[in-house]
């Protein structure tokens, strides 16, 4: 339909293939003029941390800090918000933070090692990093889950030092983001935001500690300045726009389905929501629940943008072809919404989080299902996982060896360094070579 809000798509249109490249085409690189802020704010606060700090609050929050000192938030006060927050809402963030918990304590991976016969002992090593930096955004958007499922795989894996930072314009501060780090054991919170807060963890300065990684979601700034620290500190991933694609037989409700695609098209007007069904007919009531439904949104424009320059509702031959688009798509959010859903698992190749059944909309995977919402997007589910404690930890080698393990190893040593012409490295070998007859 020439005058649909959403575009209407079949995959056995002779263009379908271009159609949809140009659908999920989207270009996360930064404008030049972004690039050139941000590396002019990372270098300021290398050069002249705290102070730097300071010059941009005031630049950019638009609040008038005393001193350094006065942008540290005291665990005093994390609490004090925790207390003041309404007893059902902290009700529901703990609740959320304990199913996170649980979920991810699943996840936690040991050490281990074998002997060889001869005696040498081949492992891996866990152990957590030292300190990480969360960002989360501020300001009156309030973003508690955030700080729960970035926060909380963290701690599981056991590491020592949590940095939380998230700016507060005019001086703003939210409650329930405060809440949140107390519930979840954030040690340290820093009131500054935008590329001058990435700085301070990649870098440190006088009152931030540098960081080991830095995870969290931000804008443009944000996600600009953590590629240009990438090297100095880790990075969790530098996400784009959150996606949700929907395959459905037909049989689901068609107003749920039309909610489930507003729910991440009202993230921002670069969000992509798309559906694929086999019905047509479906598809057709799909559309008119969008039009009935979406004046009722708060936040209407946003959806509507949204839907019409990135969303789809696409008729495939069955689901199996469905499940074929789905992968070569490699969505963020997968809802299956089909009967046997379980029974679909071994077909779905890509994908950062799948939601299984009629009764599992994306949503409730945003706040307390238990799994990790900070999830791949932009089709890097085909090679990148969800954010989780393996993030948190690293893994070292363990290499001992005998004497006479050393012996046999350093023969077929030798023979490969002398074959790449490093004869230090033979020879270095070749020391632990014991003699005919010796131990």
């Amino acid at each position: 339909m020439a005058d649909s809000l959403i575009k209407r798509m079949s995959t056995s249109d002779a263009d379908f293939d271009a159609s949809l490249t140009s659908l999920l085409d989207w270009e996360s690189v930064s404008n030049p003029a972004v690039v050139e802020t941000v590396a002019t704010v990372l270098a300021k606060v290398r050069a002249d941390g705290d102070a730097a700090l300071l010059d941009f609050t005031r630049k950019f929050d638009a609040w008038e800090p005393d001193a350094a000192s006065s942008l540290e938030i005291s665990s005093s006060r994390m609490q004090a918000a925790l207390e003041r927050i309404d007893v059902s809402v902290r009700a529901a963030l703990e609740t959320a933070a304990d199913r996170i918990r649980t979920y991810h304590q699943h996840q936690s991976q040991d050490s281990w090692s074998y002997r060889e016969a001869d005696g040498t002992l081949l492992g891996q090593q866990i152990t957590a990093l030292d300190r990480v930096g969360l960002y989360v955004p501020g300001g009156k958007a309030t973003y508690p889950s955030s700080v729960l499922m970035n926060a909380i795989p963290a701690k599981v894996a056991g590491v020592d030092e949590l940095i939380m930072v998230s700016p507060t314009p005019k001086g703003y501060v939210n409650d329930m983001v405060l809440a949140a780090a107390a519930i979840a054991g954030v040690d340290r919170v820093f009131t500054v935001g935008g590329a001058q807060a990435i700085a301070a963890l990649a870098y440190g300065t006088e009152s931030i500690p540098k960081v080991d990684k830095i995870v969290g979601p931000g804008n443009i700034y944000v996600a600009t300045a953590k590629r240009q620290v990438f090297g100095s500190v880790g990075l969790d991933m530098i996400a784009g726009p959150s996606e949700i694609l929907v395959i459905c037989d037909g049989k689901t409700d068609p107003d749920w389905i039309a909610m489930d695609l507003f729910s991440q098209a009202e993230h921002d007007e670069d969000a992509q929501s798309i559906l694929l069904s086999p019905d047509v007919e479906f598809l057709n009531k799909v559309e008119a629940s969008i039009a009935r439904l979406l004046p009722t949104a708060e936040r209407a424009d946003i959806i509507r943008q949204s839907l019409s320059r990135r969303g789809a509702l696409v008729c495939v031959k069955d689901i199996d072809e469905a499940i074929a688009v789905s992968n070569r798509i490699a969505p963020e959010h997968l809802e299956l919404s089909v009967d046997n859903a379980e029974e679909l698992l071994p077909k779905i190749r890509h994908a950062g989080a799948i939601f299984m059944g009629r009764y599992t909309p994306e949503a409730l995977g945003d706040y307390c299902a238990g799994p990790n919402h900070v999830l791949p997007t932009s089709g890097t589910a085909r090679f990148s996982s969800p954010l989780g404690v393996y993030d948190f930890q690293k893994r070292s080698s363990l290499i001992a060896c005998s004497a006479a393990g050393a012996s046999e190893l350093a023969k077929v040593a030798s023979i490969l360094a002398r074959g790449e012409s490093l004869t230090a490295h033979a020879q270095s070998a070749e020391y632990r070579i014991l003699d005919d007859g010796n131990e």
